[in-house]
């Protein structure tokens, strides 16, 4: 590896990390995002125990990690200055910023995206973000997928960023989804409970995996229909694409979803570019203050209009059990 306009940076592998993939490893110690890792892996600038690894090698406490970090301008993704007319700020103090997020707008910059994120439109609209994470994911403390929509929080103050975060890894935020999915899940009510790592074949998606992450989703069914159901979503955990992977893992995916499994058919005839999966509440301790704060959010049009078929132009409809 060169060291030329990089920065080279050797350590072992702490106990904490003993068994975890390659690319997870990285950024946890880095602070980087996985996918940055992959590329980091991908470009010949990682180093295990003195061979040329791959991101799915596990490593040992005690292994010996040397990474070239690029210089600055190398690093990743700038944040670019976008607006997003669509993107409605539903609530702002000195500390945070909350946002009811439109579909095709990434939270944060990342390779290979050239869209608008969040932190560009609020950058845009004149916002102060946190300087805190990674230089493209600043203030942002939690994610949404681009075809995704609902709310999100960004830390706006150093110290919102910290208390955020560590909230978000206490699992203290409370965080309600919606999503319209194929079929009735038996039971009506449910938690699944199954750990989730990238997919073993493509790597663009995620599977439930039995060395993977602990993953837990709770679910219960609001409204259920001929060939569909609606259903109310809480997590404990917020793994990258939980909430679908472990849909369709239940052979529910979520309407729309054809990434994980959806039918085009019942697609196309709702009008569904994108999977039924909207983060329709959001609730949690104010950094500053501590007090309980809570937000909500009203479907975008395409999902109500899909929904609106679902319930409509679809024989036996019923309300579901609670």
């Amino acid at each position: 590896m060169s060291a030329s306009a990089s920065d080279v940076r050797a350590l072992s592998v702490p106990d904490g990390l003993d068994g975890e993939r390659l690319d997870a490893a990285l950024a946890r110690l880095f602070g980087f995002s996985r996918t940055r890792a992959v590329e980091l892996i991908g470009q010949g600038r990682v180093q295990l125990d003195g061979g040329a690894p791959i991101k799915s090698d596990r490593v040992a406490a005690g292994s010996w990690l040397q990474v070239e970090l690029p210089a600055v301008a190398e690093a990743g993704p700038a944040i670019v200055s976008t607006p997003v007319a669509d993107m409605l700020i539903v609530y702002d103090d000195a500390d945070i910023v909350v946002v009811d997020k439109p579909v095709g707008v990434a939270a944060h910059p990342s390779p290979g995206w050239d869209g608008p994120t969040v932190v560009g439109a609020l950058v845009a609209a004149g916002y102060r973000v946190s300087t805190s994470g990674a230089e493209e994911r600043q203030g942002v403390v939690h994610r949404l997928d681009v075809g995704t929509s609902g709310l999100m929080v960004v830390a706006k103050s150093e110290s919102a960023y910290t208390a955020l975060k560590q909230a978000f890894r206490d699992r203290a935020v409370d965080k309600t989804y919606h999503a319209l999915v194929q079929g009735h899940p038996d039971p009506a009510r449910g938690t699944i409970d199954a750990p989730i790592d990238r997919h073993p074949v493509h790597d663009y998606k995620f599977a439930v995996v039995a060395d993977g992450k602990p993953s837990i989703t709770h679910y219960e069914t609001l409204e259920a229909h001929a060939m569909a159901s609606l259903l109310e979503i809480k997590l404990e955990t917020g793994r990258t694409h939980q909430i679908r992977v472990h849909m369709a893992a239940l052979r529910h995916p979520c309407v729309g979803d054809l990434a994980y499994g959806a039918d085009p058919t019942l697609a196309a005839k709702v009008g569904l570019t994108r999977q039924w999966l909207h983060a329709a509440k959001l609730a949690f301790a104010h950094p500053a203050d501590g007090r309980w704060i809570e937000f909500s959010s009203e479907y975008p049009p395409d999902l109500s209009a899909a929904l609106k078929l679902v319930r409509a132009g679809l024989e036996g409809g019923r309300r579901g059990q609670s």
